[in-house]
């Protein structure tokens, strides 16, 4: 069914073509993975990009497939009821509740009760945000990662109940967070306070800033500005962070369209990685579409990138290729290929892909 109502002939085209691989690859997906697994970060991953597929499709058998694992996960993240006992170092038992990679679930349950509401979906996602707001700490977010598993949920969760506590502890958090891993000079994060210059360096002496834990980053600052009211005083600063990031992110892509795993050192940990530069295509592009980020500087940069998205990443059955593994950084010498695929490399796709999507259908506007 084509969506790209008053596209000319050209973009109708391409619109199809975008909407032909969504498809491809989320069945692909679906019928080959089960939601009958946790609730634990990489999965719930995936699940924000298929959310965003059933957003712009409003396919029925997609949506299921994310209220099933909603409904296997009691609507929880990590499962203590003991709060004596939650934790948020790193952690994958039920007790690290404060855990941000326990906390990313909560996105897709939001999302979940905003198509049809019900208390029960957002009950532990209140419980444990409103837990967390209340104590005297504001170090939750001490990996790079944390700010797309959870700055979203604290919007998520403004937009449902009004509370003006989550933006106010979100612009904390990202506070403390800012102290230790941005670089303002590069306008870039580091992964986490681990890999800060000049103490760590790439094996030419630069600044090591990771493609996935920066992309993270940007996608989840996408998604805050989505949610974050334009009367908000600290929007601005959100921003002007988002386009920042956006220069530095444009000036180091490849020739041929990805970002390499260091995103500075191009010979550290050499070839394409597919879930930074899906996550990176997603911002830039969503940028584009909502007018915050120039067309004629930026649509180079997504065209090339979504070629290798669409020519080399996606492989003809409709698996992603190219993603590499969990982990935390860029790895010399580890070995990424068209069999390298995971959930949130999927998810992370699917946002690109849809927004992708979006900008064709806007360019007839």
């Amino acid at each position: 069914m084509l969506l790209c109502m008053g596209c000319t002939e050209k973009t109708n085209g391409k619109a199809d073509e975008v909407l032909e691989i969504i498809h491809r690859v989320n069945t692909y997906w679906q019928t080959n993975y089960p939601s009958t697994v946790n609730s634990f970060w990489d999965n719930a991953a995936y699940h924000t990009g298929n959310m965003e597929v059933y957003k712009l499709l409003k396919d029925s058998d997609y949506l299921q497939y994310s209220i099933d694992w909603a409904v296997h996960n009691e609507w929880k993240g990590a499962k203590s009821d003991y709060k004596e006992e939650w934790k948020y170092s790193y952690g994958e038992t039920d007790e690290y509740v404060l855990f941000g990679d326990y906390q990313i679930c909560f996105q897709t349950y939001c999302d979940l009760y905003n198509i049809e509401p019900a208390d029960y979906k957002i009950a532990r996602a209140k419980e444990v945000m409103e837990y967390e707001m209340n104590t005297d700490k504001n170090d939750y977010w001490w990996w790079a990662d944390g700010l797309y598993m959870v700055m979203p949920v604290m919007t998520k969760l403004h937009r449902i109940t009004g509370n003006p506590q989550y933006i106010e502890k979100l612009v904390e958090y990202l506070s403390y967070s800012d102290s230790i891993m941005y670089d303002e000079e590069a306008g870039l994060y580091y992964r986490d306070a681990r890999y800060t210059y000049p103490e760590h360096k790439s094996m030419n002496g630069r600044k090591d800033f990771w493609a996935r834990g920066d992309g993270w980053v940007f996608a989840g600052l996408a998604k805050v500005l989505q949610d974050l009211p334009d009367t908000e005083e600290h929007r601005l600063h959100f921003v002007d962070r988002f386009k920042e990031m956006a220069r530095a992110i444009a000036e180091s892509q490849q020739p041929e369209g990805y970002w390499t795993r260091s995103m500075l050192d191009p010979e550290y940990a050499p070839g394409p990685e597919t879930s930074g530069t899906a996550f990176f295509t997603y911002g830039l592009l969503w940028g584009m579409n909502n007018g915050l980020l120039d067309k004629t500087t930026y649509e180079p940069v997504t065209d090339k990138a979504w070629n290798y998205l669409m020519s080399v990443a996606l492989q003809e059955d409709g698996k992603i290729g190219f993603v590499q593994p969990i982990g935390d950084r860029a790895i010399p010498g580890q070995i990424i290929d068209a069999n390298s695929t995971a959930n949130f490399g999927v998810g992370a796709y699917l946002l690109a892909a849809c927004e992708m999507y979006r900008f064709v259908c806007y360019q007839n506007k």
